[in-house]
Parts: structure tokens; sequence; C-alpha cells
């Protein structure tokens, strides 16, 4: 009998969450009426298990028509079950690629900024430098102290010029750090993410032999299946095998009370049936 209530426990148990997951999966498809999804879905889970529970009870005598239907409904309703499930299982991988797609779409705009920073550094450090080779042209050319002091000269008429080159410079490294700074904690919430999805790369390398994109989606879908297939079929069966234990259990305590009847009575039929035939004897 403990063994029946486990399968009962069981049962109940693995039904409530495969209707939790499909309710949550039904809602995220009609998303427009989530309440009356819970209701609705809810009723037909319960209605779902209690029709399965009085199927294998009455099959023998109900009528054709009932159990027909009853089983046909029992069979679309754990379609509409593992439909739910997929959805929300589906959902949750999405919101996950989703999550990593933003980050990652974060971290290439910072990436492309700080490029662009750089890009800048560099074209100011060009222009910083043609403002070099401008002075020792100048140098070069004059063959005497007239040409020191033009040289001097020029480079004080760049001063202006330079100044506000080392400060563009000196600005743009400045933004460079702040977004490095920001890229930072991206770039961890982007890592966290890759190593939760990082058994389905694995998994994905074992069933494709491959790690790309597709491959990952390929192996979440049939691992989804998988799941689906063996999720409410599982607790509707645990409620039939509870159903089959529990009437086999009833079975043999009717068949134990059947065959122990009182024995002592009939004993002591038996023995004044004995005596009375010996005294028969007797007398005869």
């Amino acid at each position: 009998m403990a063994f029946v209530i486990l399968l009962f426990f069981n049962a109940l148990l693995l039904s409530s969450i495969a209707a939790y997951y499909s309710i949550a999966g039904l809602i995220a498809i009609f998303s427009a009426a989530p309440l009356s999804i819970a209701m609705m879905g809810g009723s037909l889970e319960l209605a779902k298990l209690v029709t399965v529970s009085w199927l294998y009870r009455n099959w023998n005598d109900a009528p054709r028509i009932m159990k027909y239907y009853f089983t046909v409904a029992v069979v679309i309703l754990m379609f509409i079950t593992s439909l739910g499930i997929f959805g929300f299982l589906s959902k949750a991988h999405t919101e996950q690629g989703s999550a990593n797609s933003n980050l990652t779409a974060q971290i290439e705009l910072i990436d492309e900024k700080i490029k662009v920073e750089r890009e800048n550094i560099d074209n100011n450090r060009k222009s910083l430098k043609q403002l070099d080779e401008a002075v020792d042209q100048v140098m070069v050319r004059s063959k005497d102290e007239k040409g020191a002091d033009k040289a001097v000269t020029l480079r004080k008429s760049q001063t202006k010029e330079r100044t506000r080159l080392l400060q563009d410079i000196e600005a743009e490294q400045k933004i460079i750090a702040k977004l490095n700074e920001d890229r930072a904690p991206i770039a961890t919430e982007v890592r966290k993410l890759e190593a939760e999805v990082g058994p389905i790369k694995y998994i994905a390398a074992l069933i494709d032999a491959e790690e790309s994109k597709e491959s990952v989606e390929k192996s979440v879908r049939f691992i989804i299946l998988l799941l689906v297939s063996v999720f409410d079929p599982m607790a509707v069966l645990l409620v039939i095998a509870a159903n089959y234990n529990l009437n086999t259990v009833k079975r043999k305590e009717e068949l134990f009370h059947a065959t122990t009847i009182d024995p002592i009575p009939m004993r002591r039929e038996e023995v004044s049936a004995h005596k009375m035939y010996h005294r028969d004897q007797d007398s005869m």
C-alpha cells in the first residue's frame, strides 16, 4: 500500500510541475489573457488526471462513446500540455540568448567607440609628427644660425596647435578609460552567460560535431523535445500505474478475506459430524 501511495504522490507531483510549466508556456503564447489561461489550464490538467483514473477503473463498463471520447480528449490534453512545456522551455532559452545578444551588442558599441577614439589619437599624433617634421625641414635647409632661429620661431608659432592636439589626445585617452570601465562589468556578465551556455555547446558538438549558433539551436530543440516526450506522458502513466496497483491490492485483500472465514466453527462442525457418524455406525 505504501508503494501505491508513493506512486500517487509521484504522479501528482510530476503532473503539478508539468501543469505549471504548461500553463506558463501557454501564458507566454497567449499573453493577453494570463489569468484566464491559468484558470483554463489548471482545470484541464486536473480534469485530465481524473479522466485517466475514471477510464482505467471503468473501461470495461463504460459506454463506448464515452471512453473513446475521453481517450481522445486525454491525448489532446497531453499534446496541449507538451506544447505548453515546449513553449516555456523555448521562451527560457530565447530570453537567455536575448540577454546575451543585448550585452554583446553593448560591448560591440563600446568597442566601436573605443576604436574611433584611438583613431582620433593616432590622427592627432600624426599631426604632431608633421609639425615636428616641418621644424626639422627648416633646420635641415638652413646652414647658418638664422635657420635655427627660423626653426625656433616656427615651433613657437605651432604652440597653440600643439597644445590643442595634446589636449585632444588627453581627452580622448580619458574617454577610452571611461569606456573601458563601462565595458568591464558588461564583459563579466557576458562571460557568465557564456559559462551558462557552455554545456549546451558541448552537447551541440557531441550531436552535430559543430559549435555554430545553428547547431546550438538544433541541440536545444532536441533536448526540449526529449523532455516534452517524457514529462506529461510519464505523469499520466504513473496515474494509471497507481490505479492498477490499488486495484491489485484491493483484489488481494478481497481474496484474503474470502479465504480466511473463521476456521474454528468449521472444525467444530466437522468434529460433530464425525462423532455422529461413528455413533450411527456403532448403533448398527
